[in-house]
């Protein structure tokens, strides 16, 4: 068998090898470089969604800001992971990652000087990371869980019908989705009651958050708006 073919680029002025079709975050990370994300884990495809793992390339005067989990490396690639311009954005995006989960990394706020309260609270506690959905379709191939709406809107939904056979299982009857899951936003109460429902139950339904002081669904936080 052929030995893979290898390419060497330079990341913050260090000659990093790897091999070809490797990402620019596993490269950086097979070098000892941090990169922050709060979306990727290695059993998983990349998915860019958190996008705190942005990166600048730069060649000659010019630079483009791209994803380093999605990017793939390249022969002679000069990459920058904390320039001012990477830094100046991921500070928004904790910003507003805060405004959505009150309990952010202090690590990653300390890091990036993330002052609280820019943006208006909104405390859905689930920063669209997609962890669960993808652990539930890539890893265990059942399809529970999923999105709908875009932008704003987006957010997670069960889909009960499954949900009722599969989850009470999962994991041991853990629900393997909660261990991905970096803000601890699904309850495994859900399955529980859903399964004892009356009557015919929704085709998809939002999953369910814990917030400081008792267990309310992302339908009560965000209006009912996901079904």
């Amino acid at each position: 068998m052929a030995e893979p073919k290898t390419v060497t680029l330079t990341i913050n002025g260090q000659s990093v090898t790897a091999a070809e079709g490797t990402t620019v975050l596993q490269a950086a990370r097979s070098a000892g470089i941090d990169i922050p994300t709060l979306c990727e884990h290695e059993k998983l495809a990349g998915f860019g969604a958190c996008r705190l793992c942005q990166v600048e390339l730069v060649k000659g005067k010019k630079s483009r800001v791209v994803v380093s989990c999605l990017y793939p490396v390249e022969e002679g690639l000069d990459v920058q992971t904390e320039t001012e311009r990477v830094n100046r954005n991921r500070r928004v995006l904790l910003e507003l990652m805060l405004a959505r989960w009150p309990w952010v990394p202090q690590e990653l706020l300390d890091r990036y000087q993330v002052q609280r309260g820019r943006f208006e609270d909104q405390p859905t506690f689930c920063i669209l990371c997609g962890l669960c959905v993808r652990w539930c379709n890539e890893v265990k191939k059942e399809n529970v869980l999923g999105f709908v709406g875009r932008g704003t809107e987006r957010q997670v939904v069960l889909y009960p019908e499954l949900a009722e056979k599969v989850c009470p299982q999962c994991g041991g009857g853990e629900m393997e989705c909660l261990k991905v899951c970096p803000t601890g936003v699904i309850s495994n109460e859900f399955v529980g009651a859903v399964a004892g429902a009356a009557g015919k139950v929704p085709f998809a339904e939002p999953i369910r958050m814990m917030d400081a002081d008792n267990d309310r669904s992302v339908a009560e936080l965000l209006g009912d708006r996901g079904k």
